[in-house]
């Protein structure tokens, strides 16, 4: 990843946010690295360097800033926009593919030996998958540290540090601080089982349409929320789980989770995150957009509008496949029933838990459920057409089988071509899945029907959004708003 020097030291002598997580700026006078917006007094140009990743100045020897905490900033939006081998690497690598399946099993989900795997990473992040990983259990440990009361042996078998000792040398070496000293500093005591942060978010970032989003399309058992705060269930690879977001102070969201193994941190941390689109750069939209004059009055209406996401790729695309040429209620209402049937209850002691899942319900009883569970099931006994439990089905097998994979870090253009091979399965479908599970930033739904009528109401020409690329899908969700509106309203379309 080639770095411009004269614009990285630009955008540290001004501070900008906007490329928090873009770079890192390592100060060789104090062997120390930044986000480019700390507050320290901007050092000389010489005594300067630029990293892609934080495992990159790690693996140059630098530490992480305890003032500006570069790790704590949201992630480049560049591994979104890419749909190359880092950016799918990156993506698996913050979910901890690297921690469960081990560097063997990242390399085996991106088609590559895992000698050729970490050369292609050393060229294009300046950091093999190791190191990557290890920087993200780092970073896992550190939100462990500070918003929990775990000892600390539980912290690093959580993180997925190997043993206490690993745990131990890799805080100094990237803190400079043992892990009793960051604990000294800690901001606030959490309840017990709880672990509470903060996300970063790039400004501005409308919450309100955001939340509002996921409260019109919220299953009930699984979901609820309102404008100011969102709680679901997460099913996670030990475990399941509640995750509860809330707009914090600003640029930060603040989450509350609840896990029954505490291994999932740091996949629950990257689900919630792809939920908020917690790294897009709205800036870069907005500039990129504003140049359609028909767009203008929409950016400025909602500015920071960002693409909600899912917590989980199969219960996404299932939840698309419900929602085809009917109201957001009827797929919300359907999805509910599946879950009722062949979803897994959380446990009664969970805070969200309580009765059944009804259309009047606030509170969190299930978990979606899974691949297995739904291919396990008779299709012909669901409330569903029979073509769509027959297409669901076949879905849930590919998955529960293996032969299809749904995660982020998918060949977006191959795993798509195998979607719509499946009977039940068109462009609409796969699109919406490519924009809302695997986070593309480049899509645009021409056959969708409130994109229809938004298209008429503002006067765009059918050619439009060509020139959108490569942020069509942030217009696709300015349009949706338009249209939609408020979050308590219920129309008969497709989105």
């Amino acid at each position: 990843m080639d770095l411009d020097a004269t614009v990285c030291y630009r955008a540290v002598r001004s501070r900008d946010r906007r490329f928090d997580g873009v770079f890192y700026t390592a100060v060789h006078s104090t062997g120390i690295y930044c986000r480019p917006s700390c507050p320290a007094r901007t050092p000389r140009p010489e005594n300067v360097s630029f990293h892609p990743t934080a495992a990159a100045a790690h693996a140059a020897g630098f530490r992480a800033c305890r003032r500006c905490l570069p790790d704590a900033t949201p992630g480049s939006p560049r591994w979104d926009l890419a749909a190359d081998l880092a950016g799918r690497a990156m993506r698996l690598v913050a979910d901890g593919v690297v921690e469960r399946e081990g560097v063997e099993g990242l390399a085996r989900r991106l088609g590559y030996s895992s000698r050729h795997l970490n050369r292609l990473l050393h060229a294009e992040l300046g950091a093999g998958p190791l190191a990557l990983a290890r920087a993200h259990r780092a970073q896992t440990a550190r939100v462990l540290i500070d918003t929990t009361d775990l000892d600390f042996a539980t912290v690093a078998f959580a993180a997925g540090f190997a043993s206490v000792r690993q745990f131990n040398d890799t805080i100094r070496e990237v803190y400079a601080a043992t892990p009793t000293q960051l604990r000294r500093g800690r901001r606030r005591p959490t309840a017990p089982g709880t672990i509470d942060l903060r996300l970063g978010v790039r400004e501005p970032f409308d919450a309100p349409a955001l939340f509002g989003f996921l409260v019109r399309h919220r299953v009930p058992g699984v979901e609820t929320g309102d404008a100011g705060r969102f709680v679901r269930s997460v099913r996670l690879p030990h475990g399941v789980g509640t995750m509860a977001l809330e707009p914090s102070d600003p640029g930060h969201v603040r989450v509350g989770l609840r896990l029954s193994d505490l291994r999932d941190t740091a996949a629950a941390v990257e689900r919630a995150r792809r939920l908020i689109d917690a790294d897009a750069d709205p800036v870069a939209v907005t500039e990129h957009l504003s140049r359609d004059r028909a767009l203008r009055p929409l950016l400025r209406r909602h500015p920071g509008l960002r693409i909600p996401g899912h917590v989980d790729g199969f219960e996404g695309l299932v939840r698309t496949v419900l929602g085809q040429q009917v109201s957001v209620a009827s797929g919300n209402a359907a999805a509910a029933r599946l879950t009722r049937e062949l979803g897994s209850r959380l446990a009664p002691s969970d805070p969200e838990g309580g009765g059944e899942p009804d259309a009047a319900s606030d509170e969190v009883t299930h978990v979606f459920p899974d691949p297995a569970q739904l291919a396990a099931a008779d299709p012909t006994t669901w409330a569903l057409p029979s073509r769509r439990a027959t297409t669901l089905h076949r879905l849930a097998t590919e998955v529960a089988e293996g032969r299809l994979e749904l995660d982020r870090g998918v060949d977006r253009a191959a795993v798509r071509a195998q979607l719509l091979a499946l009977p039940g399965v068109g462009p609409w479908t796969a699109d919406v899945v490519a924009m809302r599970v695997w986070g593309d930033p480049d899509v645009w739904l021409s056959t969708d029907l409130v994109t229809h009528r938004a298209s008429a109401q503002l006067g765009l020409a059918p050619e439009a959004a060509a020139g959108w690329s490569p942020w069509r899908s942030y217009a696709q969700i300015q349009v949706w708003q338009l249209v939609l509106g408020s979050p308590h309203r219920n129309r008969k379309e497709s989105s």
